[in-house]
């Protein structure tokens, strides 16, 4: 017998059933897809902070996640013998005009006192190089905080952490121990459909890789795009946010736009090609958040989902929060992410 089962094989799924495994218990992972099948198979992968200011518990437990990534993944990498192309590189974005310039300096007050020690955001003027965005100001917002990780090596990497704990992912099995319930968007459906409102919903995003080699570079965000370069020599950039949308999986030319968008605000990237082109539909819960605990009135049953755009970021920090829940009955579930708050 499992003391726990994950429905599931995402980053949420995957990085729980590493949090149990590591605390000693028997755990068995089941996706009918596989690993990664779903949003968690994408390629930007961006490790980003909200803006330090207005702080709330989201913007707290996300904070807590992103400084114990590198630990988290320096631990997997090591267990399973492969890269999951984390870093903690530092990110750069371009400050538009006298108003976002003398914003980016009050936050950097506010970092100072939100941050402590861990991280720094700062405004630096524009040195002119080849991997910066271009900024009207001349000024550029500079944060040590953001990381990146590559997702489908990221997954492909706690696969193999898991394996050498022996624990395989499997495609069909019974439910054992106590159930968690990781299944993205098709999880969210089945919520929708048993609730009188809706729960969450899927938004899809495309996204694209560069053959451009910027590895230990900072990533970019500008013209509201993440602009990621990955271990590998590829640029990640994304993504698109569309609420409405006929196929899931395929990409058009919304991801045409992104891509020409991202070489005007990177003239590094202007004859870069396209080595790959992504679509996938992320999990979005009704609150934003990511809904985390008990499921209600289904006794041993828990959910994690919603992790939409941020659910690599919050992975190490769901990842204890939900081991802590399902193998000791420690709840440390911060306000707003519960899972009655959305429905």
């Amino acid at each position: 017998m499992h003391d726990i089962t994950i429905r599931g094989a995402g980053i949420f799924g995957l990085s729980i059933a590493w949090a149990c495994v590591r605390r000693g218990a028997r755990v068995q992972v089941i996706d009918p897809h596989g690993p990664a099948a779903g949003s968690s198979g994408g390629v930007v992968g961006a490790l980003a902070p909200h803006v330090p200011e207005n702080w709330n518990p989201k913007k707290a437990f996300q904070l807590d996640s992103l400084l114990m990534a590198e630990a988290f993944w320096r631990e997997v990498d090591s267990a399973g013998g492969g890269s999951s192309g984390y870093a903690r590189d530092g990110r750069l974005q371009p400050i538009a005009d006298d108003h976002q310039l003398a914003l980016a300096q009050e936050r950097a007050g506010s970092a100072s006192g939100l941050w402590g020690n861990s991280a720094i955001w700062e405004v630096v003027p524009a040195t002119g190089a080849a991997w910066e965005p271009a900024s009207p100001t001349g000024q550029l917002v500079r944060d040590t905080l953001s990381a990146h990780v590559h997702p489908r090596k990221g997954c492909a990497a706690l696969v193999r952490a898991l394996a050498s704990r022996g624990v395989t992912v499997v495609t069909e099995g019974a439910d054992e121990g106590r159930t968690l319930w990781a299944t993205g968007v098709s999880g969210l459906e089945a919520l929708n459909t048993a609730h009188h409102r809706q729960v969450g919903a899927g938004i899809k995003g495309q996204a694209a890789l560069l053959d451009y080699a910027a590895a230990g570079a900072p990533q970019l965000f500008a013209v509201g795009l993440h602009i990621i370069p990955h271990a590998d020599g590829t640029v990640a950039v994304g993504s698109t946010t569309e609420r409405e949308f006929d196929d899931p999986e395929t990409t058009d030319a919304q991801l045409d736009a992104v891509i020409a968008r991202a070489r005007a605000a990177v003239p590094a990237l202007a004859e870069a090609p396209v080595i790959a082109r992504w679509a996938g539909v992320r999990p979005r819960s009704r609150s934003r958040a990511p809904m985390l605990g008990p499921w209600p009135d289904r006794a041993g049953h828990f959910i994690a989902n919603g992790g939409f755009k941020i659910g690599f970021g919050m992975a190490p920090k769901v990842a204890d929060v939900m081991a802590d829940l399902m193998l000791e009955d420690v709840d440390t579930i911060p306000e707003g992410f519960r899972v009655e708050d959305s429905f």
